[in-house]
């Protein structure tokens, strides 16, 4: 099993999870998060005065799936959220171990 965590641009949210429901991914995880990477912030105008926002809010998507079906879930996420600009984001892809079900006790690719 594979996790895929992925930071994204938050309007593209919606797009993804449609994407990722009909290509039969069963559920994720969304958590808003703010950070930078090599956008290094931006600076916004509100009510004549500028400011510099540090921290570019994004949406960080986690997916566990089979390992057969980590390149298909990378792929649908490139091609739904890329805008060829900097800060699309990333994706990260770690082994997991083992999955439960807390409510029936079933485990590996039958928990997800």
């Amino acid at each position: 099993m594979k996790k895929i965590e992925s930071i994204i641009r938050p309007h593209k949210l919606e797009e993804l999870q449609t994407a990722l429901q009909e290509a039969g991914f069963a559920g994720l995880t969304v958590s808003e998060v703010r950070g930078y990477g090599r956008q290094k912030g931006h600076k916004e105008i509100y009510r004549g005065s500028e400011y510099n926002l540090e921290f570019v809010p994004k949406v960080r998507i986690e997916i566990v799936c089979t390992s057969e079906m980590c390149e298909q879930a990378v792929e649908i996420i490139i091609d739904t959220c890329k805008t060829g600009e900097i800060g699309d984001g990333k994706i990260f892809i770690s082994p997991i171990e083992d999955a439960i079900r807390i409510r029936t006790g079933e485990s590996g690719k039958f928990a997800l």
